[in-house]
């Protein structure tokens, strides 16, 4: 440990380098994190959160809320299709709207049954009971979607009031309001008087007492070929374009999980070449290989743990923000999983320059080979 430090000591400039260079790969490597969850939440947040167990789309709906429609005919199959329980209309348009902080395109999903189809993630206030009373996305709450706000349905001018807030609650990146089917057929007649009573866009499913998720999806899906149930998570992953996000971040953080061992195993064996003569010589006066490895070793924890720990504190700040219609949070998994796999990748890069000192002959020191190179 001594040896360790004190050559840290002595050449700060090229160890602080090394940690800043961390520092910076860690803090974007988190902030890419939160970004890609944040993207997904906001997309398909409403989804995922919402009370409903299990949704039935129909095909071709393509697996897109708004563009799913269930006929009759189709909701008589799923309600009797074995092991379903309850069954309840889920409706979901784009009104223009205005609040006091001016006109957003918002999403609004009206539900048949609470326990089919309300955000689960209530922060503050209730959810809406009464008519054109509307629970909001929390992270609208700023741009005059917060309780006790007014947002107006145009044209028609129908006034929704804001009675609670949720959590991740949004879908299709924008303002998102919950109410009962009543409210959202209200907005509808509001903004075209003519609209008449609209088909649901999909079915939120409950299982009968004995039966799982996954038995009810596989039940309906036998119903019709016209039906496509998921639980709620599969159908927030099976969301056009979540897929292809993922996959996007997936090839980031691969090239930056690459950068980090790559940047310290080459610090490291650079700086082994430069010491090889004061090495030989430690060799020849005694000094245990094994030491000088561990010294080695303990250089490669302090950098990485160093510059983990500078590039987490540079995140946290930013992870509070809010970058357009898109919410980032700390993600205390990603820092933790990071942080294990990065230490693993900078300890394994840091051998390369291991086995060079364990290769070296102390008898070289009277013959000069390595000295002064």
């Amino acid at each position: 440990m001594f040896l360790a430090l004190k050559e840290m000591t002595r050449a700060k400039a090229r160890f602080g380098l090394l940690i800043a260079a961390i520092a910076l790969l860690v803090f974007l490597i988190l902030f890419q994190q939160s970004l890609q969850n944040g993207l997904l939440t906001s997309f398909v947040g409403g989804i995922r959160n919402q009370s409903a167990p299990v949704l039935v789309y129909s095909v071709d709906g393509q697996r897109i809320l708004q563009g799913s429609i269930i006929t009759p005919d189709l909701e008589a199959l799923v309600e009797s299709a074995p092991g379903v329980g309850e069954v309840g209309a889920i409706h979901q348009g784009t009104f223009t709207v205005t609040s006091a902080d001016g006109a957003f395109d918002a999403s609004l999903l009206g539900y048949a049954d609470p326990a089919l189809g309300a955000p689960t993630t209530i922060v503050e206030g209730r959810l809406a009971e009464s008519l054109d009373e509307v629970v909001a996305s929390s992270a609208d709450a700023e741009s005059g979607f917060d309780i006790g706000d007014v947002v107006r349905v145009e044209p028609g001018g129908l006034e929704l009031t804001v009675v609670g807030l949720a959590d991740q609650a949004q879908i299709n990146a924008g303002p998102t309001l919950y109410g009962t089917v009543d409210t959202f057929l209200d907005a509808l007649r509001a903004q075209n008087p003519d609209a008449g009573t609209p088909l649901p866009n999909v079915l939120g499913v409950a299982p009968a007492d004995g039966t799982t998720v996954d038995e009810v999806v596989a039940s309906i899906n036998a119903q019709s070929d016209e039906l496509d149930a998921f639980t709620k998570d599969d159908a927030a992953d099976a969301t056009p374009g979540v897929a292809q996000v993922r996959q996007s971040f997936q090839v980031i953080f691969l090239l930056y999980g690459l950068v980090i061992p790559c940047v310290t195993g080459l610090f490291f064996l650079i700086v082994t070449f430069q010491k090889a003569g004061a090495l030989t010589l430690l060799r020849a006066i005694g000094a245990p290989a094994g030491r000088l490895v561990a010294s080695l070793l303990i250089q490669a924890v302090l950098i990485v743990g160093l510059g983990y720990l500078i590039g987490t504190l540079l995140y946290t700040p930013v992870s509070q923000l809010r970058l357009g219609g898109i919410p980032l949070e700390f993600e205390t998994a990603a820092v933790i999983t990071w942080a294990i796999v990065l230490m693993a990748l900078g300890l394994l890069s840091s051998l390369v320059a291991a086995r060079r000192v364990l290769a070296i002959d102390p008898v070289q020191a009277t013959t000069g080979a390595g000295v002064g190179r």
